[in-house]
């Protein structure tokens, strides 16, 4: 048999455990071992000393615990150790796709009614403790692959996520529809229920990802749930909506009138007029343009509303209330009335010097002493 002189393992990263095909080597045998690996060096079924990151000479002073197992170790280098080692890769396996092979049921917390789901995602592994995983889970095989780890670990897997999901959707209270929104503090929930029990065998569960929930799309009872949910929201957003266009619309009508007030307020500054004065010129067009105006107290409302326009304004409305109005309403209110018989009294007060009734309107005075009409204004006679 051929006695080998340098020791090392170079696989894949998809491997978690390699036995080294030999079995005899010199005492002086190299054993070379990579920064992601370490070496477990067995000697008689026992697993004995370990070996990290470097390049080891393997004698007797760096195989201590092999001292106390044989009293007698040959020195010489043509004599064989009939040991065995094995390769650990410690590089974390990223990507390893897990998935539920049947439906979850569980009682949805919101519709407290019995649903199933599916379940998938992705998981990483690592070795934590590589004595501990040797002996419990490959014993004598030459090679513990991803996809043999994962065929032991398969019902296992499949019993505890079933579990885990489902208690975790009652515990967090979240109804079918709020799982993808959930996806990452359910997955951390799964993975610090599941990290216990891989540890058992010396492996690190160091990421956990649940990245799709298969819902029961088709059932009528979750086709009926599903409408009711998203119609809920649909109405609600629908309100949210309506009242946010009334609100932008009600305030692009204000802005719109500031705009337009802006836009008069230039213009009446430019033309050389205020906003006085352009109403009572409006308040001037409507009294000319009524042809049923004829009463003095109409005239007097429009005069008062005009007593503040001057200039050329003031010029326009006279001229229109001149044309309009003096003609017919004026003549026919201060037309002479006919005179009345006088009694003796008035005969008696004529005689003083004053008349009791004005010679312009017929107005009788009740007081000697005024001067003038107070109807009128014809000075007294």
């Amino acid at each position: 048999m051929k006695i080998v002189d340098v020791i090392k393992y170079e696989g894949d990263n998809r491997t978690f455990i390699s036995k080294h095909p030999a079995e005899d080597f010199n005492t002086s045998t190299q054993l070379i071992v990579h920064e992601s690996q370490c070496a477990i060096f067995f000697y008689n079924g026992q697993a004995l000393d370990s070996f990290g990151p470097g390049r080891h000479v393997l004698e007797t002073q760096n195989i201590p615990l092999l001292t106390a197992l044989t009293s007698k170790v040959a020195t010489d280098g043509d004599s064989p150790f009939h040991a065995e080692v094995y390769f650990i890769n410690l590089v974390e396996q990223m990507g390893i796709p897990w998935g539920t092979n049947s439906k979850i049921q569980y009682m949805d917390p919101e519709f407290n009614f019995p649903l199933s789901v599916g379940a998938s995602g992705e998981m990483a592994l690592a070795v934590s403790n590589p004595r501990k995983l040797l002996i419990k889970l490959v014993g004598t095989e030459a090679l513990l692959s991803q996809d043999r780890l994962i065929g032991y670990f398969k019902s296992f897997l499949q019993t505890r996520i079933k579990s885990a999901i489902a208690n975790a959707i009652v515990e967090q209270h979240l109804n079918i529809f709020q799982m993808d929104a959930c996806l990452e503090p359910l997955s951390e929930i799964i993975k610090s229920k599941l990290a216990s029990d891989f540890s058992v065998y010396g492996i690190e569960l160091s990421q956990f990802l649940v990245t799709n929930i298969l819902k029961p799309e088709g059932e009528p009872v979750y086709e009926k749930f599903k409408e009711l949910y998203f119609r809920q929201f649909a109405d609600v957003r629908e309100a949210e909506i309506a009242q946010q266009t009334a609100v932008i619309n009600a305030e692009t009508l204000a802005k719109q009138k500031v705009i337009d007030a802006h836009a008069q307020a230039e213009k009446r500054r430019s033309e050389g007029y205020t906003y006085q004065q352009e109403r009572g010129y409006d308040v001037a067009e409507k009294v000319a343009a009524n042809e049923a105006v004829g009463e003095f107290s109409n005239l007097g409302i429009g005069m008062g509303m005009i007593s503040g326009v001057s200039g050329p304004v003031a010029s326009m409305v006279g001229t229109a209330i001149s044309d309009t109005m003096v003609p017919t309403t004026l003549a026919a209110t201060f037309a002479p009335k006919a005179p009345i018989a006088e009694t003796p009294d008035q005969v008696q007060e004529t005689d003083l010097g004053l008349s009791k009734y004005c010679v312009g309107c017929g107005y009788q005075f009740p007081n000697p002493s005024m001067k003038f009409c107070p109807q009128c204004g014809t000075k007294r006679q």
